[in-house]
This record gives structure tokens, sequence and C-alpha cells, in this order.
């Protein structure tokens, strides 16, 4: 990453200096096919033309480019010698006039990062997909721009391909003279321009909707991916969604949507889960289900699709001057993409996963040492990239959710309307937001933003209650506190809701009331003379973001009848509290397997199923004490085989079941099911055991010794496609061999070889926390190698890297001094790098917390 960096200084003296009055982008990826290079990377032409102006004629400037080679350089007809003005990631601009036409030729690269252009291998049948990703700063490989999200333009693009593709890009394409033109598209930032070509698999149908004003409104759409997934690809349901949301947000923005066409993409090796390119969004491909999945899948996707749907408003129409204000997009995608799934959708469940999972990824990235506001300091395009995190989509959208019942939905919407149309295809900051929201609400935004957007940390309310003599409530108090490091106490509007069981055992709620909470201690009065309660739930409803907390009554009844909470929302709020208490060292990790193992079978929401599946296992491999580690293992090994078997045969929960008994399985009898259902010995009644579940099984077969190289050779030769490559990638790194932990070491960290979807099945593989002794003397080498691998590889490589071979499984004070020392003697790396080990030494710190608080308890 040397000399790729960009500051936020450099990116306000730059749109002071500049503005951009189009682009003409000439690519040509024949390139893509055919043998490889002798020497250096395999390279496509790039040729741009910038049309931009300069207030200050004379003054010097630049434009981004990371390229291999420049061809030749052409500034207002003059040419310039790319040695002398380009250094490998940015292009001299001097002596500018007023008005500036800037040509730039470039070999750039393909990438296998997923990075830029990516160019993908399909190992099935030998065909090349091509796809291009550039959030925040990545389409300088592939173009010469101005790489910052205020200095917008149209764009024209034109390809020129292999003659049997076909190629997408953000606007209309046609085939003419063997090229492919695209329409000029509206002023859009650099970052969500996109190209994407190749023999994909391509469906189409049409949007159509009539205005009050009588005018029609046709959009095209369409969806493609790979010829490989064309039989598992259901583009029927793809499209529901998107009809339904593009209903959805016609109804409620009031602005038609603004880009033509809306293709989706499904692709390969794709590093997220998906992109807003207005007019041509991008997923990864794995939202294309090759084998059964629960609700809880087809939900997500739905919630993506409409996520990003949500942006073609927030973040493309109107842009963020610069990522400091990431949230402007994110957090109302996030927020709008839920809201949008409950109100259009078969998905009207969609809060409880948010509560239940969306909530508790903003709980953990709230109380890590890098959180910040939610309006963030972005000093550069490192800090950019990192802050696409819990706090800016999830935290976000929790706060904007509470905003809605601030100043109410209608508002809320009417403030959305006047902001695209005051702002449309141009760039916004906080304030632009805020004052359309007090005009639309007449509520004075000032102090909630302080509180919300612009203070760091998650506060914990706690009930207190007395009883009087009568043994009724005498006064019902709720605490709120805030850690030392981010003390600040916010207001809050709560729902407290008091539970009872009834003669049939059910916990039900019998009084709710909402109060406005502020400061360290709030009566809320309504609720005195109420019955006394067997449980009070300080955040019923999910109506703001904290961390709710139990007083004794309340945690004892729910150790005795946590599965005779009726209500979904409440029981999925129930244990999102007993998971975030055992994170903070108040619970003993073995009570939380403990209740998982008992009241899990009884969870009808399959979304929170699999939560308290993914909670339990991290439960046992970092917050258990070590001492435990074996009976925690051998009763979640037991309990997943009992609830398989116990299971509605077909079920969601069946398949919720089984593969979570293939993660958590250990004892021979476990094993030895995994292995029966493989090769037909055993079965399930119900269960059918497809290609997925399949290699599910074989890796902890693999992580076992119970599969070796052979086994798992087999097994991709029944499926030799790109999936199947990188799960036995996955289970080949899991095999419990030091020559096996060493090959996949030096393939990650010592090459650059494996595309970012081998980095990461490798990396998924070797780390296994059941293998802490084989893993031990990568300690002493991961310290010793990051900031190398940081500083050659990547940003994306380099935080698979950092992030995924942290030594976490080697839970014990020396590695979290050997952290300390790195941290103090590399006090002047990367402040990205520095970022990602502080936060990788906060989860070590608490889990090592979490294992006193367990020990204790045994």
């Amino acid at each position: 990453m040397p000399g790729e960096n960009l500051s936020r200084d450099e990116a306000r003296e730059r749109a002071a200096l500049l503005s951009v009055d189009g682009y003409d982008v000439s690519l040509d990826i024949r390139s893509a096919l055919g043998e490889a290079p002798a020497e250096g990377p395999r390279t496509f032409r790039s040729v741009t033309t910038i049309r931009f102006r300069c207030n200050e004629p004379g003054a010097s400037s630049f434009a981004d480019l990371i390229a291999p080679s420049v061809t030749s350089v052409s500034l207002n007809g003059r040419d310039l010698d790319p040695s002398e003005v380009f250094d490998g990631s940015r292009v001299l601009l001097e002596d500018l006039a007023a008005d500036n036409e800037l040509v730039v030729d470039a070999r750039c690269a393909y990438s296998r990062t997923g990075e830029g252009l990516h160019r993908f291998v399909d190992p099935e049948d030998g065909e090349v997909y091509l796809y291009t990703q550039y959030e925040p700063a990545d389409s300088r490989r592939v173009f010469a721009n101005f790489e910052q999200p205020d200095l917008k333009a149209p764009f024209r693009f034109e390809v020129r391909a292999p003659e049997a593709w076909t190629v997408w890009s953000n606007g209309e394409g046609a085939l003419t003279d063997g090229v492919w033109r695209f329409a000029e598209t509206k002023p859009i930032s650099t970052y969500i321009t996109c190209v994407v070509a190749g023999p994909y698999h391509y469906v189409t149908d049409s949007y159509s909707r009539t205005f009050e004003d009588g005018t029609t409104l046709e959009i095209p759409l369409g969806a493609m991916c790979r010829k490989g997934l064309a039989p598992h690809f259901d583009s029927d349901d793809v499209f529901l969604v998107t009809k339904q949301g593009l209903d959805f947000f016609h109804e409620h923005f009031d602005h038609p949507y603004p880009f033509g066409k809306y293709d989706q993409a499904f692709v390969p090796e794709y590093n997220l889960g998906a992109m807003e390119n207005p007019g041509l969004v991008t997923f990864r491909e794995e939202y294309i289900f090759r084998g059964k999945v629960t609700q809880a899948s087809y939900e997500a996707r739905a919630n993506v699709i409409l996520h990003e749907m949500a942006h073609m408003w927030f973040g493309d129409l109107v842009t963020m001057v610069w990522w400091d204000d990431l949230w402007l997009k994110e957090s109302f995608a996030d927020f709008m993409g839920t809201f949008a799934n409950v109100g259009a959708t078969r998905f009207k469940d969609a809060w409880i996963t948010f509560a239940n999972r969306r909530k508790a990824w903003a709980y953990r990235a709230d109380q890590l040492p890098s959180t910040h506001p939610i309006t963030a300091d972005i000093r550069d395009l490192q800090d950019a990239k990192l802050n696409f995190d819990g706090i800016t989509y999830a935290k976000g959208a929790s706060v904007l959710k509470q905003l809605v019942a601030y100043v109410g939905q209608d508002a809320f919407l009417e403030g959305a309307r006047r902001y695209f149309k005051r702002h449309a295809y141009g760039n916004t900051r906080l304030g632009d937001l805020l004052s359309v929201l007090e005009e639309t609400s007449g509520r004075d935004m000032s102090s909630w933003s302080r509180s919300w957007l612009q203070t760091a940390g998650v506060n914990s309310l706690t009930p207190q209650v007395v009883l009087d003599a009568d043994g009724r409530v005498g006064e019902l108090a709720v605490l709120q506190e805030a850690a030392e490091s981010h003390p600040e106490l916010r207001p809050h509007r709560v729902a407290v809701g008091l539970y009872r069981r009834g003669g049939s055992g059910a916990l039900e709620r019998y009084a709710r009331v909402e109060a406005d909470v502020d400061g360290p201690r709030t009566v809320v009065a309504e609720l005195a003379g109420a019955e006394a309660p067997e449980l009070v739930l300080v955040n019923d409803d999910d109506l703001t973001y904290c961390k709710t907390r139990f007083d004794e009554t309340s945690l004892a009844t729910l150790r005795e009848a946590l599965g005779s909470v009726t209500d979904p929302l409440a029981r999925a709020l129930c244990w999102s509290a007993l998971w975030n208490m055992t994170r903070d060292a108040l619970l003993p990790a073995r009570d939380f397997v403990d209740l998982v193992l008992r009241f899990a079978g009884r969870e009808s929401d399959i979304g929170v199923l699999q939560m308290l599946h993914a909670w339990s296992e991290s439960a046992l491999a970092h917050y258990v004490a070590p001492s435990w580690r074996a009976t925690g293992g051998a009763l979640l090994s037991e309990g997943a085989r009992r609830e398989l078997e116990a299971a509605e045969p077909g079920s969601e929960q069946q398949l919720a079941w089984a593969r979570f008994h293939a993660r958590v399985a250990q004892d021979a009898a476990g094993l030895d099911l995994l292995l029966g259902l493989l090769d037909g010995t055993a079965a399930v009644e119900g269960l059918d055991v497809d290609q997925e579940l399949r290699w599910a099984f074989l890796d902890r077969l693999a992580e076992h010794d119970r599969a070796g190289e052979k086994e798992l050779a087999a097994e991709l030769a029944r499926d030799d496609t790109a999936s199947g490559r990188r799960h036995q990638v996955r289970c080949l790194a899991a095999r419990p061999s030091a020559a096996v932990k060493a090959q996949a070491w030096a393939q990650v960290v010592e090459s650059d070889a494996l595309s970012n979807a081998l980095v990461e099945a490798t990396i998924a593989g070797f780390e296994r926390s059941s293998q802490r002794e084989l893993l031990a003397p990568y300690t002493a080498k991961y310290f010793e190698a990051i900031e190398r691998v940081w500083s050659e590889r990547s940003i994306q490589i380099g935080m698979d890297v950092v992030r995924g071979l942290f030594p976490a499984v080697q839970d014990s004070p020396g590695t979290l001094a050997a952290t300390d020392a790195w941290l103090a003697a590399h006090a002047s790396a990367a402040p990205a790098l520095r970022r990602l080990v502080l936060e990788a030494r906060d989860d070590l710190a608490r889990a090592l917390r979490g294992q006193e608080c367990d020990a204790a308890a045994g």
C-alpha cells in the first residue's frame, strides 16, 4: 500500500481547486483471455479523458492512478513524460488552465484481490469472468481519475471485450463495430462506477409504475451470475423483492429512481456483501444458494437487495462530501433495508433479526478501543476502509430507528424527500440532513445529534424494583451506566415491559409503559402499584440502542423459564442481553451454554436460533474457563445431536441443528454420525444431505483427522466447481498437522499467489480453536510478519491477514503481553494496522476476563 493513501486535507484542497465536467473511459479487456505474460502482471489498456476546470489557473494538482505502467500523458494538448509525472499512484498536473483536458493511456493490472477489475477463472468450465469493485478508492486501479466522492461527474464508458462476451456498465449499453458503448451517466462519484464482463448467465424482467400525475416510469431489470450457478439461480425471487422494494421506495421517497436500468450481478470472489453501483449493483454470489438454506438466508438476501436499492437515493443520488459522513449513506441504507423488508416483503419479522444480529455487531464495535462517533473522524483512505464497521452500519441504523420515533415517521420521510430534491446529484454533510429534519419535525436536532451522532460508546440500562408492603411495585427505576472511556449518558425513549407466568406457564407481558430515561436514575412512576413482575425488560420492543441488564429476580426467572417467553422479539432481546452479559464477564459462559442447551430447541425464530448456535460456539472457544472446555464441548456436541434427532423432519430447525452439529461434533458418536451421513450408512429422517451440507460435514471431519487429503480430493471430484474448490482449500487447511499448518501459513503470508477468496478459505481452515497447541508457534511469527504484510499487500488482503491470523486461540496472558509488546515497539506503524491489532487485543482481553468469571463459577 505504499504511496496509495489520500488524506482528507489533500481531498479538500483538490475539491476547492477543481470541478469535473466529465469522463470518457475506454477499456480494452481482450487480454483477459489467453496465456498470462511470462513476467509481471496480466494487464489491460485503459485510456481516460477527463475534462475539468481549475479556479486558479497556473496552479498544480494531481490525478489518481494505480497502474504497472503509463504509456502516455497529455494535458491540454501537451505531451508529458510519464516517468516525470507518474509515481505509481498519482499523475502530477502542473500549470493548469481554467479549462483542462487530461488524457492518460495506461496499462492497468487485473486484480486477484477483489479490488479494481477482478479476474476470475471458473475451474468448472474454464470461463473467465470480470467485475469491478472500487469502494472506497479502487477505481484508480482501472482508470485515471480524481478519486474522492465530492468530485462528481458524468461518465461515458466504452469497452472492447472478447467476441463471445457481454459487457455491462452503469448505463444502457450496445455493441457497435466490436465496441460496447454505454450511455452517459448522471453526475456520480468515481467509486460507484462499474463494469461487469464475461459469459454471464443473464435474465431480464421489467418494472413499471404510474405516478399521480399520469407519468409512467419503466425500468428494465436484469440479473446475472456465472453459467455454473445458473441451475441454482432463483431470479424470480430476486426480481420479486426488487419490484417490492422499488414500489416501497417510490411510495415513500417521492423521487423516481434516477439511473435508468437496474441490473444486479452476483459475482465470484467478492469481498463484500454487495455494492450500490447505480444501474449495476454487484453482490457476492453466495447469495445464490447451491443447497437448502433456512428462511433466514432468504431474509438476509432480501435485506441486502433493499439496502443497496436504498443507496440509489442515499449515497448515489446524494453523496457525502468525504468519508467522515459515510453514515449518511450506510446508516440510512442499513435502516431502510430492514424498514422496507418489513414494509414490503414477506419477511415481517425482520426487526427481530435486526435486534438480534445487526445490533450485536454494533454492540461489539462500540466497545472496542477503536469505537468512534457515528459521524467519524476519517483522516485518510485507510481510515475510511476500516470504518465500514458495526458503528457506521448497525449502530447508525439503530439510532435512525430511534430518530424515526423521535421526530415521527411522516416527518422523517418528508425530511428525506426534501433532502433528495435539494441535493440531487450533489454532496452533503451532517448539517444538511439535520436542517431538513428540523424543518419537517419542528424539533431542535442539535442536542439529539450531539448525544447520538457525535459521541461514542453504548449505555447499559438496568431495572431496579422495590416492592411495597403488599408485594406490589412500590418503585421501579431504570439505572443508566456508561463505560469510563466513554462516560456520556444519553436520553433514551424506552418501553419498560413487566412479565409474569400465567396458569399455562407462559411468560407474558401484562404491563408496558413508555418512558424517557435521562441521567443515571429515572423513576418510571406509571408502574407504581403494578403486580410484582417476574421479569422486567427495560428496552421492550427494542426502541433504543443500549445494553439491557436484568435485576436478580428477572435473571433467575430467565434461568428457569427463558423458553416460556411467548413474544419472539422479547425473547430475542433477552437472549441478546444474556450474550452481552457473557461478553462483559457478568454471566459465566458455561451458564450461557447451559441456557442454549435447555431452551434453544424451543426457539421458533430460525434466525435467532442460528445466532444462538454461533454465540454458544464463541462462548466455548473464547469465554469458558480452559478447564471446562472439554466438558462444555462434549455437552454441546451431545446437545446438538439430540436436537438434530428430535427436530421435525425436513424442517428449517432440523437443517439448522444439522449445521450446528457439523460445527461442534467432537466425540466419536458425533463424528461417526457425520461419516455415516456422508457415506449413506446413517440417516436422519427428513434430512437431505446436499452438496453444501456434505462440505460442512467434511470440514469438521478434516479438523479432527477423520477425513484426509484422499477423501477431500474425492469430494472435489464430485463437486469440481468454484465453490467446491473453496471448500476443499478450507478443509485441507483445517487438518491437524504441523506440515499442513506450515503450508497454509506460507501460502497466505509468504506468497501472494492465492486469490482473495482462497486467502479467506485458507485462513478459515488454519485458525481452529481445537488446535491450540498446534498453532502456538505462530504467535511470534504473526507479530514478526504483519507490518511487512501490511506494507506489501493490498489493504483488503492486509486486513484479512491481520484480522484472520491474530492468535486469538492462544488465549493467555502471554499472548496479551506479546500483543502489548508489539504495539509498544510499533508506535509509528500505520494507524489502520495498529487499529486492527488494538481491536484484536481488546477481544483477547475480554475473553480472558470472561474466562476468569467462568472459572469463579466453577
